[in-house]
């Protein structure tokens, strides 16, 4: 079966990404209208327990099933991948199931003991319906992006948050008025018809593609083969995943209890806490939806080459992802700390959480970095380096909440976060070095971006102080961040970092 190019599925996944994220953002921007900073960090508190549980019951072995798929579709066993499909499926949705009963009935005492703050008991319930579907979807999903057919896990990803959409513009009239306990479990039920929205179109899809590519033949591998090939794979990163998951979750847990200690009263700090993780955070990782899908497609990809012992083919590979994500990371860095306070304006009619925004946009480089980091070294097998390096992250960053928020607030937290995303990057680029023999190109990757942004982000506030401010704020907003991009993207390609022939080169590949 011929598979897609790294550039198609890149492509495909992108545009599925903007379009996601901008329907994320019309909710998240309906969401905070409605029921504050307050209720937004409620939601807040409930969503890392959710990514706790995909962590144990699907991040793994999802992972699992797409290196599989990749490494068996190489050699047109299409048996075994099924075969792979339908155990992984089993065990993930075997621990999904017993984790959602124990979620259910113990929702109390987690909200009481953990949270410490029982109005989330009623989402904890809510959501714990969902988990063997998300669990489904997940693999399915990962034995799509094996195959390199990236089409319908980005179509599934966009009626995922439809589905959310259109649930809480149902229910926020109904349940918000009810308080702020109603309104985060309006948008827990949103996210419940969603995961099982997905699941219904992938299954489908999965059943329908099967038939139509007539992916059918012997198996060869034995049912305990599979489980051992399965488990021996997934358990490692899951165990990463779970132990970097349940540090973040502790994280989030923590940052409001820390900040009560600061002096804060917990309707502050829960506000706070609400608009640091669910409105300056999605805002910040909007642009990665592309780096996030470059990272998808990257596991199968270097899987392949390595298996092969195509060195040359890895380079590459690597090169075009680490240039790909200086100028992304670099131009958004830029343009978050020259325009923050109008952003939010723009975004969330709140000039004040520019403050916030302009704290953590010098992070964007190397959060961007850690996206497509994850790709590379996972398809290189260096799972238990990322656990090491995610714990050490966690370890850092639970430190400063603990110890730093009381005596300084929440940009204790921020010094922290950018202390050990530091880190663990120059950790992992070394590693990566060692690992493929890359060799890191400075002026390309940092020097060159570097100066095409500030040029960029100097000449559109020179407009924009002198000719743009006096018009309307949206207008005025729109048009520098337009101009800042036009002088970035015309000053990299005079700069050598994007060529056109390259340029050209992606767009074939993607088209065919």
């Amino acid at each position: 079966m011929k598979t897609k190019s790294i550039a198609k599925g890149a492509l495909i996944l992108t545009l599925a990404g903007i379009i996601t994220r901008i329907l994320g953002f019309v909710y998240r921007v309906y969401m905070s209208n409605a029921i504050g900073s307050e209720g937004m960090g409620l939601y807040q508190l409930i969503v890392p327990i959710y990514m706790l549980v995909w962590s144990i019951s699907s991040s793994g072995i999802s992972t699992t099933v797409s290196k599989l798929t990749a490494q068996e579709n190489a050699l047109n066993k299409y048996g075994d991948i099924n075969r792979i499909l339908f155990h992984s499926v089993i065990i993930s949705v075997l621990i999904a199931f017993v984790l959602s009963i124990a979620l259910y009935f113990s929702a109390d005492i987690i909200c009481m003991f953990l949270l410490k703050d029982t109005r989330a008991i009623l989402s904890l319930k809510l959501i714990s319906f969902c988990f063997p579907f998300m669990a489904a979807a997940s693999c399915i999903r990962g034995w799509f992006f094996g195959l390199r057919e990236t089409l319908t896990p980005a179509i599934s990803q966009v009626f995922e948050q439809s589905v959310r959409m259109l649930t809480i513009f149902f229910l926020s009239g109904i349940l918000i008025p009810k308080g702020v306990e109603f309104a985060a479990a309006a948008a827990v039920t949103g996210m419940c018809l969603g995961e099982i929205a997905s699941f219904v179109y992938v299954y489908l899809s999965h059943k329908q593609f099967k038939k139509s590519n007539r992916l059918f033949s012997p198996y060869t591998k034995n049912l305990r083969l599979v489980y051992i090939t399965i488990l021996s794979m997934a358990i490692p990163l899951t165990a990463n995943r779970m132990t970097g998951s349940f540090l973040s979750t502790l994280e989030n847990i923590l940052i409001p209890q820390k900040l009560q200690a600061f002096g804060l009263s917990q309707k502050n700090a829960m506000e706070i806490y609400g608009e640091l993780t669910g409105m300056v955070m999605p805002l910040l990782m909007f642009p990665s939806s592309i780096l996030t899908a470059l990272s998808t497609t990257l596991l199968p990809a270097i899987s392949e080459a390595s298996a092969a012992g195509n060195k040359y083919r890895i380079i590459t590979t690597l090169k075009k992802s680490m240039s790909f994500t200086s100028i992304i990371g670099i131009g958004t860095c830029g343009l978050f700390i020259t325009y923050p306070n109008e952003i939010c304006e723009l975004i969330y009619n709140r000039f004040e959480l520019g403050e916030l925004l302009f704290s953590i946009g010098v992070l964007c480089p190397f959060m961007y970095l850690q996206v497509t980091f994850s790709g590379i070294l996972n398809g290189l097998g260096e799972q238990i380096f990322i656990f090491k390096t995610s714990l050490l992250s966690s370890v850092i960053n639970i430190s400063f909440i603990y110890f730093m928020i009381p005596q300084y607030g929440i940009y204790a937290f921020i010094l922290g976060w950018f202390i050990s995303i530091l880190t663990v990057s120059f950790m992992c680029m070394h590693k990566i070095m060692k690992k493929t023999g890359l060799k890191l190109n400075i002026s390309l990757w940092i020097i060159k971006p570097a100066f095409c942004i500030a040029g960029s982000c100097i000449i559109s506030k020179v407009i924009y102080s002198r000719y743009l401010i006096q018009l309307n704020k949206f207008i005025s907003c729109i048009s520098a961040i337009s101009i800042i991009c036009i002088f970035y993207i015309s000053f990299l390609f005079f700069m050598g970092c994007l060529k056109i022939s390259s340029v050209k080169n992606i767009f074939k590949s993607a088209i065919k």
